[in-house]
């Protein structure tokens, strides 16, 4: 029996001997959480025997226990790689839609050939939905989490439909002289030219795009006008012209019409009370100037849209009160408000990863999308997973579901962006471990060549 007795001690301090040297050799690697060997003692009896004289019968292996103790952060470049501060772990699929979860801790994710975030062995990182605009958060189910892709472009363009803008012109500017040649004396003066600076006061351009996505530089004259001149019947009257790519185009929408230009495009009429405030013709809100409008059907040569229409707002496009309608002030003329519904086709720039994992992308067209919320996981019993290798776990009856829920929100971590979670292993406390084994090991082989000469000894009785 003692033969048994060493021999189970042998074999515990294998175990123990094999469990720290699997973790010093994963002392390196990514999400990795040491184990520790368990033992127990083996004790055999029956009813009929007495446990008085009774010794036990040596030692076995209870089990691998891992600790899940927090490993030390390391920070990266890759805006892909993400640790968890805290509790939970990240949950992967093998396949796009498949039910099959594993769940990890190791955060180095890269993009495939399809835009997906995968990690090393190709398993598609798990998200919950969101609204693509705002953000907010739709689900925190496993079963309506999907594989996370992140666009490269952020969709089709968008033709221009309506330009916002609002400004200050500067009353002590001078009046830009109307030509009158039937009047006696005849009066000397220039029509609206864009490309002679001394016909108009001031100006400013914007960006906009066709049904195609190029885009189309829109400028915007201010031309102020004498009351004394032919046609104007009151102060602080201005004349606003359009050009599209240099190209003079047609202001209608009603109104006063403004000077007619040296080409014969037709312009906009403002006024501005003594206050300066504007003055009639005003929208239905009766606040601001009322909406005008222009055609590119004249401008586009690229096969776009020949119907398109683009409507210009004095005002901001969410103003309802007035609140952001031009003014004439003495002060220099500025823009306050320049921007149109627009836009091209936009490449990816920037993906930024919150703590709470929400996945904001950044397009160079000035779109912002929200593609998803890193979906975390924690159990009841951390150590009843069974580990699936490559850094990874199943879910099984001693560990009890997952539960799933949004990264620093209740018992779950926080997701630290370009960051990776290093092993839990404490190098130095393995070595003592190693050498405490080595000398258990030694000490169990030990007791088998004591009891072998023993037996020897018995053996040559005679």
């Amino acid at each position: 029996m003692s033969f048994n007795i060493g021999l189970s001690g042998i074999n515990a301090a294998q175990k123990d001997l094999d469990t720290t040297a699997n973790n010093i050799s994963n002392v390196r690697t990514t999400g990795f959480k040491q184990s520790r060997a368990e033992f127990a003692d083996v004790y055999a009896s029956s009813i009929f025997s007495s446990n008085n004289a009774k010794v036990g019968d040596g030692a076995l292996t209870a089990t691998i226990a891992q600790q899940f103790s927090q490993g030390t952060l390391e920070f990266t470049d890759n805006s892909l790689d993400m640790a968890i501060s805290g509790n939970g772990f990240f949950a992967t699929t093998s396949e796009i839609g498949a039910q099959d979860f594993t769940y990890t801790r190791a955060g180095a994710f890269k993009l495939n050939n399809e835009s997906f975030i995968v990690d090393n062995q190709g398993n598609y990182l798990l998200g919950f939905p969101v609204d693509r605009n705002s953000g907010a958060l739709q689900s925190t189910s496993l079963a309506t989490a999907s594989a996370i892709q992140i666009p490269d472009s952020a969709g089709a363009p968008s033709a221009t439909n309506n330009l916002y803008q609002s400004f200050n012109l500067d009353s002590r500017a001078p009046a830009v002289p109307i030509a009158d040649a039937a009047a006696t004396p005849p009066i000397p003066g220039n029509r609206f030219d864009a490309e002679d600076p001394t016909s108009y006061t001031s100006s400013t351009s914007s960006t906009i795009y066709d049904s195609l996505g190029e885009s189309h530089i829109v400028t915007t004259y201010y031309v102020k006008r004498d009351a004394n001149q032919p046609g104007i019947t009151q102060d602080n009257t201005w004349d606003v012209y359009v050009t599209v790519d240099g190209q003079e185009v047609d202001l209608t929408n009603g109104g006063s019409g403004a000077e007619p230009t040296d080409s014969g495009s037709t312009g906009y009429r403002i006024s501005f009370d003594d206050s300066g405030k504007p003055i009639s013709p005003l929208d239905g809100n009766g606040v601001t100037f009322e909406e005008q409008s222009f055609s590119l059907g004249g401008v586009l040569s690229n096969g776009a849209d020949q119907s398109q229409q683009v409507s210009i707002f004095f005002r901001d496009r969410n103003d309802n009160a007035g609140d952001t309608a031009p003014t004439q002030y003495a002060s220099d003329f500025e823009v306050n408000l320049l921007e149109q519904d627009g836009s091209t086709v936009g490449r990816l720039t920037n993906l930024d990863i919150g703590e709470d994992g929400l996945i904001q992308a950044s397009y160079s067209n000035g779109d912002v999308q929200y593609l998803g919320q890193v979906a975390l996981t924690r159990f009841a019993n951390e150590q009843g997973l069974r580990q699936d290798g490559n850094t990874s776990w199943k879910a099984t009856r001693e560990s009890g579901e997952a539960l799933a829920g949004a990264a620093n929100s209740g018992t779950f971590g926080a997701i630290e962006s370009s960051a990776l979670e290093n092993s839990n292993v404490d190098l130095t406390k393995e070595l003592v471990d190693l050498i405490a084994s080595q000398r258990n090991f030694q000490a169990n082989s030990r007791s088998l060549e004591v009891n072998n000469t023993l037996n020897q000894t018995i053996l040559q009785i005679r």
